[in-house]
């Protein structure tokens, strides 16, 4: 297999708590319990000639915005050769529980502008990874409603930006098929183990494979 990645690459994922996934904000390599870590550790098995290093900057609660905020110091001031970016729920879910909502038009220009200057200051390439949400409840199953026009928003600046896509959404849905939504994610929102090893696997083939 032909991989994209060149020797020294500097793999920067990036988004809120499903990447942050209880990483250590003290220690700069952390990588977390979650997907970010799975692919930092099953491409840095089976390819140490390449000798890549993984960054998680991965925060909880984060949406556009608060990426936006910290773009400069946590994205491209790090000088990535490649960018994984999966941030949307939250701006979905603060609707719900905050009556915070993030109209689509507002997400759009955050997340443009998020790509814009990756492509203006930097060299890095881009991954764009869908947010998603499994049906654990009816809670849950409603915020689909406003979840849904945005992982669309997110696929078309994908296809903008040339970025790689991955999409998870449509990874849990095939997986529905196979195990009850709890077993991906007890909360609907943040995968089990089991979960994010099938994020991993996806990551892996969608932008290595």
């Amino acid at each position: 297999m032909s991989l994209p990645f060149k020797k020294n690459d500097v793999i920067l994922f990036t988004g809120d708590s499903i990447t942050d996934c209880d990483r250590n904000r003290n220690a700069p390599d952390s990588l977390g319990m979650g997907y970010a870590g799975m692919v930092a550790g099953r491409l840095g098995a089976d390819h140490p000639e390449l000798n890549l290093r993984f960054i998680n900057r991965g925060i909880s609660g984060d949406r556009t915005c608060d990426l936006l905020r910290r773009w400069d110091a946590e994205c491209i001031g790090l000088e990535p050769d490649w960018v994984s970016i999966l941030v949307g729920v939250n701006n979905t879910w603060r609707r719900y529980d905050h009556n915070d909502p993030t109209p689509d038009a507002v997400f759009e220009d955050e997340y443009r502008l998020l790509l814009k200057r990756l492509a203006d200051e930097t060299k890095a390439k881009v991954v764009i990874c869908s947010p998603f949400l499994l049906p654990t409840n009816p809670q849950v199953i409603a915020m689909r409603e406003d979840l849904d026009p945005k992982i669309a928003i997110v696929k078309k600046l994908a296809a903008d930006f040339g970025a790689a896509w991955v999409d998870f959404d449509l990874v849990f849905v095939a997986a529905l098929g196979r195990h009850i939504p709890a077993y991906w994610a007890s909360d609907g929102v943040h995968p089990t183990v089991a979960g994010h090893a099938l994020m991993a696997d996806a990551w892996i083939r969608m932008v290595a494979g």
